[in-house]
């Protein structure tokens, strides 16, 4: 049903909205209309978003205030059907109209759109007769039936946690606007190869600046090893690079490149093993990053059973039938305060409790104090080699 108002109307429509956010903002003082389905909904996008508030920017208008806005003078502004609104997470940060828009469209919503190139501010309405889901910085046509589908979003995903992997290819990042578009957590490329000039040459600035917009974040190491020597060696360089920080989520081995595995599995899987169980070994949660190819076919078993697996296969729906917990579905998202495309991750456990719970990743004792009390060794005895870990008494 749709209420009338007087323009000084003070009247608490519900718990969290009152008539005069709703009153037309043009120069006259005059009455105004509100629907009260408009407001039913309003209060369930609250409650859904856990929403600390939501401010109309625009509700009533006039016909004249309508078109000075750029709208026709009779669209759903006018009937007191809809409201552009700016909803803000618990942490008081803007939560992102992506976000907003699928959960709009759950609520039942019938007009919704994405309504600034800031993804900040939202467009709903409860008009009868059709639906219309847009974004209205691609035009003002309908876009889609389904945000779910046009945001690349697996609906029964939506409530697991969103992330994103990055390195010095994604440039300089605004991670504050990163966490505005609803990012649950970084994975942060340290680095590559076995060589400290190969730390990545943003690892620093990303990790301080995740931090400081809030943003959980965990890290990988890109790998060249052909050798279970190599694998140490690039253990040894990765443990330097992340000595004396915290992270939230688990640090990954990453190996992709084609020689390794032309190796075979045995020797590809012996190199992952060098590298996971040095890392590990030093106090942090340690994962492997992999293709579902890889993960199949090149990677033994014990490995998959003992550590966090981190999958690659940039598909809609995975048919990888392993155990994983983090998974990269594409490389071409989207995000907000990054130019271009970025990977975009799905995550199913709640590792910074897991972590801070077992005190790994520098959450407790120092991650890199039993790994500075360890030095490996290798000795040569007449024609036989013998390798192991000498711990300092």
């Amino acid at each position: 049903m749709i209420k009338k108002y007087e323009f000084g109307d003070n009247t608490q429509l519900s718990p969290h909205f009152n008539a005069k956010e709703f009153r037309c903002k043009c120069d006259k003082e005059h009455d105004f209309e509100v629907n009260e389905k408009l407001v039913e909904n309003l209060e369930k996008l609250y409650k859904n978003l856990n929403c600390s508030k939501i401010i109309v920017t625009s509700g009533y208008r006039c016909a004249t205030h309508d078109k000075n806005v750029g709208g026709n003078g009779t669209g759903q502004h006018t009937k007191g059907n809809a409201a552009d609104i700016c909803c803000y997470g618990q942490d008081g940060q803007p939560i992102s109209s992506k976000t907003v828009c699928y959960t709009a469209q759950d609520i039942g919503f019938t007009g919704i759109a994405n309504i600034d190139t800031s993804y900040q501010h939202t467009h709903v309405d409860v008009r009868t007769g059709s639906n219309w889901h847009g974004d209205e910085t691609k035009g003002n046509n309908s876009v889609t039936s389904d945000f779910y589908q046009y945001l690349g979003i697996q609906k029964e995903d939506k409530n697991l946690m969103k992330g994103i992997d990055i390195s010095v290819h994604n440039g300089t990042i605004d991670w504050n606007k990163v966490k505005a578009d609803g990012i649950d957590f970084a994975i942060l490329r340290a680095g590559y190869g076995r060589e400290l000039s190969q730390k990545d040459a943003r690892f620093e600035e990303n990790y301080k600046n995740a931090k400081a917009a809030g943003i959980p974040v965990g890290a990988y190491w890109y790998s060249y090893a052909m050798s279970e020597d190599e694998a140490s060696l690039e253990a040894d360089v990765f443990l330097s690079v992340i000595k004396g920080k915290q992270f939230e989520s688990p640090v990954y081995f990453d190996v992709e490149e084609k020689k390794p595995f032309d190796l075979g599995k045995e020797k590809v899987s012996a190199i992952m093993r060098a590298f996971l169980e040095k890392v590990e070994s030093a106090g942090y949660f340690t994962g492997l990053y992999g293709s579902a190819s890889s993960l199949t076919t090149h990677t033994s078993d014990d490995i998959k059973n003992r550590y966090t697996i981190w999958l690659a296969h940039w598909v809609n729906q995975t048919n990888y039938s392993g155990a994983y917990s983090l998974w990269q579905y594409s490389e071409k998202g989207f995000v907000l305060g990054i130019n271009g495309n970025v990977d975009p991750d799905i995550c199913t456990t709640d590792f910074p409790a897991i972590i801070k719970e077992k005190g790994l990743n520098g959450f407790g004792q120092s991650p890199t104090a039993e790994h500075d009390n360890k030095v490996n060794v290798t000795v040569q005895v007449g024609g036989d080699v013998f390798k192991g870990t000498l711990k300092k008494s």
